[in-house]
């Protein structure tokens, strides 16, 4: 345990920022795991709003550096080809 007062800032703010970096994870989990049950079921407007609300959250969270931009992109890639895949 840090005993300078700077210190023991730093460890509530790291673990603040990593509560908020987790929270970004697992709704991109969630996120996606609903946009593949939407192209599951085939409801054309569900998918269209999944994806939207994915690709807006994955965008967040690069900006914020919670997740690396690059797999950020790989994400986005994946549900693109998901949701081209359904329609054709």
């Amino acid at each position: 345990m840090p005993n300078i007062h700077q210190q023991k800032r730093r460890v509530k703010i790291a673990a603040r920022q990593r509560d908020e970096n987790l929270r970004y994870r697992s709704a991109a989990k969630t996120l996606f795991k609903r946009l593949e049950s939407a192209v599951a079921d085939g409801d054309e407007d569900r998918i269209a709003t999944e994806h939207r609300e994915l690709i807006v959250l994955l965008d967040k969270a690069a900006s914020k550096r919670a997740i690396d931009p690059n797999k950020a992109a790989r994400k986005k890639s994946q549900a693109a080809r998901l949701v081209a895949g359904q329609s054709s």
